[in-house]
């Protein structure tokens, strides 16, 4: 089993966003004709020191504060300043993989090729992506739908090494009731997210989550991204080829230039059978970055 190495470019060879080509001015109309009520679902988890994260590729997140409030006397010196004003400040240390996150285009690559058919010694520097940065996928507003597969093998989530199917989706859309449409940010929830913070141990060791031909079904319907409550939306380890590494991130991200989005928290989605809802997600732009965190939410 190989995967092509030839990226297409489909929206032309300088392209940068890949299927966020497909958010146009219509697509966000159409998206916020499903806000109803105006109640929000927050999608995104925590970060913290207590985050998991995959060693050594990840490192933890460290936050360090300059507590400036303490040396009012020196600020008022140095400033001349009359009153006693104090401010706290920080410095932050962490992987842009660790918590609730969107990957960038570049993130990836099938060899030394990249989206679009980059060559990864011109595109990846040692300050950054030189252009298929984060920087460069736009704010994603659109139509997105909940897929709850977590009872497809009877128990309350779907166990690490649990390949998700083409057919699992396609039967748990049907249940549903909705369909996968051009455009839509397509949530899987498994219920490995329970693991998150709990047991990091264990959420970290595998999860359930899509095989390529799931992934292909779901890129092949135009979808702008796959997100789910796992930490790299595919399974791991891979049950039918356990020597092949993220496969479903080189054909997303490199093939077909479709987002990833990584530990998402969508249990209050689930709870309340939210289905399809407006979907919101802004990248911080840090420019060559190779994901961003980000606090995606619902909205219905």
């Amino acid at each position: 089993m190989t995967l092509a190495h030839h990226t297409h470019a489909r929206w032309g060879a300088d392209d940068r966003i890949g299927a966020a080509n497909l958010i146009t001015p219509e697509s966000r109309l159409a998206a916020l004709s499903l806000v109803t009520t105006g109640q929000v679902y927050s999608l995104g988890r925590q970060i913290s020191a207590a985050s998991p994260f995959l060693a050594p590729n990840q490192t933890p997140f460290v936050l360090s504060t300059a507590a400036t409030w303490r040396n009012t006397i020196k600020m008022r010196r140095n400033l001349g300043a009359e009153n006693d004003a104090g401010s706290n400040l920080e410095r932050i240390e962490m992987n842009v993989h660790v918590g609730t996150h969107i990957d960038a285009l570049g993130h990836f690559s099938i060899g030394d090729e990249l989206y679009g058919g980059r060559n990864a010694f011109d595109s990846v520097s040692d300050h950054g992506l030189v252009d298929l940065g984060i920087e460069n996928c736009p704010p994603i507003i659109a139509q997105g739908v909940c897929l709850d597969l977590s009872g497809l093998d009877g128990g309350p989530h779907l166990e690490a090494g649990r390949a998700i199917t083409a057919d699992d989706l396609a039967r748990t859309a049907d249940a549903a009731g909705v369909e996968i449409r051009a455009g839509d940010v397509v949530c899987l929830h498994s219920g490995w997210g329970r693991y998150y913070v709990t047991d990091n141990a264990r959420y970290c060791s595998g999860e359930p989550g899509i095989e390529e031909g799931a992934a292909r079904w779901l890129t092949q319907r135009d979808v702008i991204a796959i997100a789910a409550d796992s930490m790299a939306v595919e399974v791991l380890p891979n049950p039918r080829h356990p020597k092949m590494i993220m496969p479903v991130h080189q054909h997303c991200l490199a093939e077909s230039g479709v987002y990833l989005i990584e530990n998402l928290f969508m249990d209050e989605l689930v709870r309340d059978g939210i289905t399809r809802f407006c979907f919101f997600l802004l990248p911080v732009p840090f420019k060559g970055a190779t994901g961003s965190p980000a606090q995606p939410i619902a909205m219905i």
